[in-house]
Parts: structure tokens; C-alpha cells; sequence
């Protein structure tokens, strides 16, 4: 595993689990979200976006996270290896709304200039809305690509709830994995 991309609904540990094993294989974490939001919480121009994820990507070695159709054809054809994180909606729900209470409260910045308000949680581009409305596709569409193996290069490692990712990832440090 050199070239990872995770894979997920919202809230589901995508970059909390990029995170860990960039740090356990040493390699960058490129986080789609970060290259993807500017200021304000506008989407970078497609050009740009797929700009920075290139020159993201350029090493032998990293750990991707993100849910972006219109870049997978700069990720998946050279990434070795897909984990996706295919929790259930309680607990996807849950995490979502603990991290998006937390990030209000504590005021956290994400990528860059942007922050998450009381307010944003009520309206119709809500997370959670968004959240609810994205799931059953998700899931859809990541079984159809695990079923059909359009990617047949690809080491696919379907996780389906967090002990299970925790038990993987621990699994990383035994000698005996590699």
C-alpha cells in the first residue's frame, strides 16, 4: 500500500482515517475537501481543483481522502489500494453532528478561512441534510464499483463500522502484516 484513497459518506472518519495511516506509512495526506474549499465556502474552479490535486499527487506515496467524482479519474487509476468506509446512517449521523457541534462551538477554522455556524445546521444545505440525502447513493454507487471492479488494479478493503477500522489499522503495526 503506497497510494491509498479512502472513501465514505460524510462523517464517516475519511479524514481522521487518512490521517493515521499517512502518519503509520509516512507519505502525505491529501485531503480532497482542503484542496477543494476557498474562502467563503466556494468551490475552487474545476481547473484549479484538479490542478492542485495533481500537483498533490505527484509523489510515489500518499493517503487520499474524498468523495469527488469529477477528480476520480485523477486518483483511482493511480492509487493500489480502496478503503471504504461503509458505515451504518445512526453512525454516521451521530459523528456528523457531535463534529459539526464541536467545530461550532470551538470555532475551527477548515481549510483556510472557513467555519461552520449554529445557523448552518437549520438550512436546507444543512450537513446533516445533506448527509441524509447522499447516503443511500453512496452506498450504491461504492457496491457498484466493488461488485464491477471497473478498477481492476485496485486492492479494495470494504470496513463497516469502526471497530472494524480500528481493528484493521491495528493490524498495520503487527510485523507479520507487510
Amino acid at each position: 500500500m503506497k497510494r491509498i484513497v479512502v472513501v465514505g459518506t460524510s462523517g464517516s472518519g475519511k479524514t481522521t482515517l487518512a490521517r493515521k495511516l499517512a502518519e503509520r506509512c509516512g507519505c502525505p495526506h491529501v485531503e480532497l475537501d482542503a484542496l477543494h474549499w476557498e474562502p467563503g465556502w466556494q468551490e475552487a474552479p474545476p481547473d484549479v481543483f484538479r490542478e492542485r490535486l495533481i500537483a498533490a499527487l505527484a509523489g510515489d506515496a500518499w493517503v487520499a481522502d474524498g468523495n469527488y467524482q469529477k477528480v476520480r479519474d485523477l486518483i483511482w487509476p493511480r492509487a493500489d489500494t480502496l478503503l471504504w468506509l461503509d458505515y451504518p446512517l445512526t453512525v454516521v449521523l451521530c459523528r456528523i453532528f457531535r463534529r459539526t457541534v464541536s467545530r461550532i462551538f470551538t470555532r475551527e477554522m477548515l481549510w483556510g478561512t472557513n467555519q461552520e455556524h449554529l445557523g448552518a445546521l437549520f438550512r436546507r444545505d444543512s450537513i446533516l441534510l445533506w448527509v441524509l440525502r447522499t447516503y443511500r447513493r453512496r452506498q450504491r454507487e461504492y457496491r457498484v464499483l466493488f461488485e464491477g471492479a471497473p478498477y481492476p488494479h485496485l486492492t479494495m478493503i470494504r470496513l463497516r463500522s469502526p471497530r472494524e477500522t480500528d481493528r484493521w489499522l491495528a493490524a498495520l503495526t503487527r510485523p507479520d502484516y507487510r
